[in-house]
């Protein structure tokens, strides 16, 4: 059996990988753990000629394969200008994989998905969208028609999942939509990265944040916050991890407000150097006002053992709620700073929400992510073919 992927993440040659190319963040871990199901899979993604040589991670499988389509040139408007001659330029590859697949996985938002779910759609193959995006909040015209799509058309012959949690499943209009989290993380993994934090140092207190920098995601509101926290913990640092459009700005807020002998900007870190600054830190502070479907750096900071400062966005209420961390209802520089100040202050309830932390990430690896859809599957395609 055949899946194929169609996806809008760039991916770029690597002499490294078995399959020729690479590529960052949670999507060459998902893509190996979906692979395991299927006697065959082929990612249809868009390949820059440029290699990346930070953050890299080989793109690998049981029997998977790249099948490289161009790059969409341009942001915005110019780029949905410029989509119409893309898609004339690949329509042939993309017609051509979906013929001869089994199963269509388009994982959306994103143009390139799109494309495949519509195509999957017209040709009747069995398909399987999963909905990476914050599920409650439609803004603009694509992201409604993504979720009327699923609605409409979640069904035995098409597996609809939402990336997200709650007690009540994503869609009153059609039960048939089921939710599913999201991870890197491997069984191994999440007992390799558990620490245990029994107790932490007030005069040294080290907080973090890994994400994209872009304003949304909340670094430069725990920047804003640490003259406040200073006052409490007058040693306390900041790990800053990632890099976005925002990095030089957060530069300039932390140079004002006289901190940047307290904030360390890593720029971009491969997975392994991400758990690694994250097991040396105190707290995780995530005052995000993005639309998150299920953040996997939460759920790595969790792993690791770290309470986590956050706000009620998407799951992040249902995943934190329950005693590994604080909920601020706003994203504000006083709010982080009360919540970190309640976080550290007590020894005894550190101790507990670290170990609740723990916990709860245990519940999310990626072999039950994999076997969640598998399941799923099983109901649209018969049995398909889970690791040994």
């Amino acid at each position: 059996m055949r899946l194929i992927v169609f996806s809008y993440k760039l991916c770029w040659p690597s002499t490294a990988s078995p399959t020729g190319y690479a590529t960052d963040g949670g999507f060459p871990f998902q893509m190996h753990a979906l692979s395991e199901l299927f006697d065959a899979t082929t990612l249809v993604v868009p390949c820059s000629s440029t290699t990346k040589t930070v953050g890299g991670m080989s793109l690998t499988g049981r029997n998977l394969s790249v099948r490289p389509l161009t790059n969409p040139s341009g942001h915005g408007f110019r780029r949905k200008v410029g989509f119409l001659f893309w898609l004339l330029r690949n329509a042939p590859v993309l017609i051509q994989e979906v013929r001869r697949a089994d199963v269509v996985h388009t994982p959306i938002p994103g143009d390139i998905g799109t494309i495949g779910m519509l195509l999957a759609f017209v040709w009747r193959k069995p398909l399987f969208v999963r909905h990476c995006g914050n599920w409650f909040v439609q803004k603009t015209t694509a992201e409604h028609f993504w979720k009327w799509f699923m609605e409409r058309f979640a069904s035995s012959e098409n597996v609809m999942l939402a990336t997200g949690g709650g007690a009540e499943p994503p869609s009153r209009r059609n039960p048939s939509i089921r939710w599913i989290f999201s991870t890197t993380l491997t069984e191994r993994e999440l007992k390799t990265c558990s620490t245990q934090r029994d107790r932490f140092s007030p005069e040294r207190v080290r907080l973090i944040i890994a994400c994209r920098q872009d304003k949304e995601k909340g670094a430069g509101v725990v920047i804003e916050s640490l003259p406040f926290i200073l006052r409490d913990f007058p040693q306390a640092t900041l790990d800053v991890v990632g890099d976005g459009e925002a990095l030089a700005k957060f530069n300039e807020i932390a140079e004002s407000l006289g901190v940047t002998d307290r904030v360390t900007f890593h720029g971009k870190v491969d997975h392994g150097g991400v758990i690694r600054l994250l097991q040396q830190a105190d707290l995780f502070c995530y005052p995000t006002a993005a639309s998150e479907g299920f953040p996997k750096v939460v759920l790595e900071a969790l792993a690791c053992g770290l309470p986590v400062v956050t706000t009620p966005v998407s799951v992040l209420r249902h995943l934190i709620g329950s005693g590994c961390g604080l909920i601020i209802e706003e994203a504000t520089p006083a709010a982080v700073a009360r919540a970190v100040r309640e976080c550290l202050s007590d020894a005894e309830r550190y101790r507990t929400m670290s170990a609740k932390a723990r916990d709860t990430a245990q519940q999310y690896s990626l072999e039950r992510w994999r076997d969640t859809i598998g399941d799923q599957l099983q109901e649209l395609c018969g049995p398909v073919r889970y690791a040994i």
